[in-house]
């Protein structure tokens, strides 16, 4: 029972503190895209689709939404931590027990199987029986901005970060390359949500560049609905029928427009 009582103890603590590291990871990079894009850089060039007007009291829902959003992650992620201390979960802190290259393509491999995950996920919250009980609230602003990158229902913070307290029990993975997956989630959520497009046309046509998603086909989802459901990468959405079938045309046209 003494056991029981310091686990629960230690896991209410580690929620505290990560719900504070997120909470605080939020605002601060989400506030901090949005001062710099759409106040202090009011001149760079959006060449993507046409901006509507942002909404202050939208804004404030998807705070509203990512404060629960963070309580539910925070949650989650102190799991992961109780699961680590009590040796269930397949996390490790000596490089040498895979070597130094098991590094990068543990990363690799979190990343593919997130953006599956994601995608199936995705496409599922938007089934009409569902997508008013999971997902309404991500859609709910209408227009991206930064704010909405995080800004879930509470049955979709859950079931999105179920993944990753599940793969810590599956995939062996040091704490680095968790650390820089979980990184590369946020930043690509917040640009992605940003209303347009940071790169040119011509890197999303290139050999490499047509595999990522950018903030314009991720836009498009959002006035679209029923398109672009990918997290990272392109190729699901193109394989399975639900990419744009405008997509690759207008990034053309944008790229004859810069010669």
């Amino acid at each position: 029972m003494q056991n029981l009582f310091l686990i629960l103890n230690k896991l209410c603590l580690d929620w505290l503190a990560f719900f504070g590291i997120i909470i605080s990871r939020y605002f601060l990079i989400c506030g901090g895209t949005h001062l710099l894009f759409y106040f202090f850089l009011k001149s760079f060039p959006k060449p993507s689709l046409e901006l509507k007007i942002m909404s202050w009291k939208a804004i404030k829902k998807d705070m509203e939404l990512s404060v629960l959003c963070a309580i539910i992650f925070a949650f989650c992620a102190a799991l992961i931590v109780t699961g680590y201390d009590l040796g269930f979960t397949r996390l490790y802190t000596s490089i040498d027990k895979y070597g130094l290259w098991y590094l990068g393509f543990s990363l690799f491999t979190l990343l593919i199987f997130q953006d599956a995950y994601f995608y199936f996920m995705h496409r599922l919250f938007h089934h009409p029986l569902l997508f008013k009980k999971l997902h309404y609230g991500h859609h709910r602003s209408g227009e991206p901005t930064p704010w909405t990158s995080f800004a879930f229902d509470p049955g979709e913070a859950i079931i999105q970060a179920i993944f990753f307290v599940c793969i810590v029990f599956v995939l062996p993975i040091h704490y680095i390359p968790l650390f820089a997956a979980l990184i590369v989630m946020t930043l690509w959520a917040v640009f992605n949500h940003i209303g347009f497009e940071l790169f040119p046309p011509s890197f999303y046509s290139n050999w490499l560049g047509k595999w990522f998603i950018g903030s314009k086909h991720h836009l498009i989802h959002h006035r679209k609905y029923r398109l672009h459901y990918g997290l990272y990468f392109t190729f699901w959405d193109k394989f399975l029928g639900t990419q744009d079938a405008n997509y690759d045309d207008e990034k053309l046209v944008a790229i004859k427009k810069q010669i």
